[in-house]
């Protein structure tokens, strides 16, 4: 098989040849460190295994006053092209500080301007001022925000020129500048997760609100994605597993918003991951329940997680395709080629003997020594059905 047939065969419910191995983004950070000048697509190349690549491009909505984002550069991780137009636009300033890379944003709107700051460093950028400060400031979110659309044409050439190499990958639209594709873990972002969590006890009719803006949002940009030539696209976020929320939670102010949103896709002729990263195993059967196509990450317990491959599949069964599982921290650095073979092998076992598995480490990794990426990927090859 080819690496799109066999991913492609573990996420229909088919019958791999052998088990399908990738990894998740492959970032930058890594790369200038351990393989200076290779691409994304030299590095599955190199060590064997299945290619993914990710696209995201938006478009303006046909017919509408929308325009693409001018004073946008280079996308930033887990953002697309941003759509402005003359009542939402997006103004950046460098205010870095002693030693700090320090970025304000403004949202500007005929009623007012909302702002952020993010902070940055050399592998990753955090929010440290969310945008969303008083509580009507949702007001002109739901008045002014844009709706990205899936620009299908753009899509469809990167997904030709890609052909049987692998997946192509995308996700639901995250807010702009900094967000998540699931409604709950978008608005974590917006209002800080602590104080999120705290508003849903308190005042839960305004969070409702905001959430009902936000999947408005994504429900317009899925039903763009109809001809897409998307293999997978990503739904959820860590703030929506069980290191964060209850299950009270999830019930709550995860599953109804998100599950309409993978109703829709599915309408839209796309297949759904959900992704959380954390602790999952309470939500394993709520996350099935909303219909996704797959599931990832199953963070480990050596990385702070809990998953049990072998528990979540008697969950899952045959009912959708299970991503990740791999302890990156403990396997990718510090130890022997044959335990990272010895973990590839424990891996397939508990999760892989129905066919509907792809081995992946449970999200990103930053670091990796290069023998043990060999390990990896030459021990997953080895497992065939």
């Amino acid at each position: 098989m080819t690496s799109k047939e066999r991913m492609l065969a573990a996420l229909d419910g088919g019958m791999p040849d052998r088990l399908p191995v990738t990894t998740h983004h492959i970032m930058p950070y890594f790369l200038e460190r351990r393989l200076p000048g290779m691409s994304n697509q030299d590095f599955f190349d190199e060590f064997g295994l299945d290619a993914i690549t990710w696209s995201v491009p938006h478009r303006p909505a046909p017919g509408s006053h929308d325009y693409p984002d001018p004073l946008q550069g280079a996308p930033g991780f887990l953002e697309s092209h941003r759509v402005a137009n003359g009542s939402w636009r997006v103004y950046t300033e460098d205010i870095s500080a002693d030693n700090r890379k320090l970025t304000r944003y403004r949202f500007v709107t005929p009623a007012g301007t909302l702002s952020m700051i993010t902070e940055e460093v050399d592998y990753t950028v955090w929010v440290i001022e969310p945008l969303i400060k008083q509580k009507r400031d949702i007001d002109l979110i739901g008045s002014y925000v844009t709706t990205p659309r899936c620009d299908v044409e753009e899509l469809n050439r990167v997904a030709a020129a890609f052909g049987d190499r692998g997946l192509v990958r995308g996700h639901i639209c995250c807010f702009d500048v900094f967000g998540q594709p699931g409604c709950w873990q978008d608005a974590t972002c917006l209002v800080g997760t602590e104080r999120l969590i705290l508003e849903a006890n308190d005042d839960p009719d305004w969070v409702h609100e905001l959430l009902r803006i936000l999947q408005r949002r994504k429900l317009g940009f899925i039903e763009s994605l109809a001809g897409a030539h998307y293999d997978l696209l990503e739904l959820g976020g860590g703030d929506a597993s069980a290191s964060v929320i209850s299950p009270r939670f999830f019930d709550r102010f995860v599953a109804p918003y998100d599950k309409p949103l993978i109703d829709a896709a599915h309408r839209a002729g796309q297949r759904i991951v959900y992704h959380l990263c954390g602790k999952i195993m309470p939500m394993v059967k709520r996350t099935l329940e909303m219909g996704p196509d797959a599931i990832e990450t199953f963070t480990p317990a050596g990385m702070g997680g809990d998953a049990n491959l072998a528990a979540a599949r008697e969950v899952i069964g045959d009912r959708a395709c299970m991503i990740g599982g791999f302890d990156q921290l403990h396997f990718f650095t510090g130890c022997d080629p044959k335990a990272t073979r010895a973990e590839v092998r424990r891996c397939f076992q508990e999760a892989g003997p129905s066919g509907r598995y792809i081995l992946c480490p449970s999200d990103h990794f930053f670091d990796a020594d290069i023998a043990l990426l060999h390990a990896y990927a030459d021990e997953a090859a080895n497992c065939v059905y």
